[in-house]
């Protein structure tokens, strides 16, 4: 019976590493894989960083006219119109990230974030949901924030 188990709980353990390693894996991060080098895109994610939202518009918006079916683009563009307070066009994109790809982590915090702007919970928790689904069994950094600021808001409105 010893040898049997000496022999079950590695095999075991293999298994369970095969399923356990890849799905956190899938939620640690990673570069995403449509990530585009159109020149005008990665100017505009440096605009980003930098925090100079209108720069960031202007670019990634001439970046639209290779990277338009580049999901991510349109959730970088819709983050940049969210936080110049243009939340039409900044829906706008959100929609068309999640158009292109509904797996979309960063799109789906955005737009639950956006939404908490406008007062509108249930559809914010509605994104939240999905990431949870999304993020499953290992809830992802996107999850987590957007967990975050829906408790923050729910505390706010008691």
């Amino acid at each position: 019976m010893q040898k049997i188990l000496k022999l079950l709980i590695p095999a075991l353990l293999a298994v369970v590493g095969l399923v356990l390693v890849p799905a956190a894996m899938a939620n640690m991060g990673a570069e995403e894989a449509n990530e585009s080098i159109d020149p005008d895109y990665v100017a505009g994610k440096k605009a980003l960083e930098s925090q100079d939202w209108k720069k960031a518009i202007e670019l990634l918006s001439k970046a639209m006219k290779t990277v338009s079916n580049n999901s991510e683009a349109h959730n970088l563009l819709g983050y940049a119109y969210r936080k110049t307070g243009n939340l039409e066009a900044s829906f706008a994109q959100y929609d068309q990230a999640l158009k292109l790809d509904p797996a979309n982590r960063h799109a789906h915090e955005y737009i639950g974030e956006a939404y908490l702007l406008t007062n509108n919970l249930p559809k914010a928790e509605q994104h939240l949901a999905e990431l949870q689904r999304l993020c499953s069994p290992i809830p992802c950094e996107e999850y987590k924030e957007l967990k975050l600021a829906v408790d923050a808001f729910r505390k706010a409105k008691k």
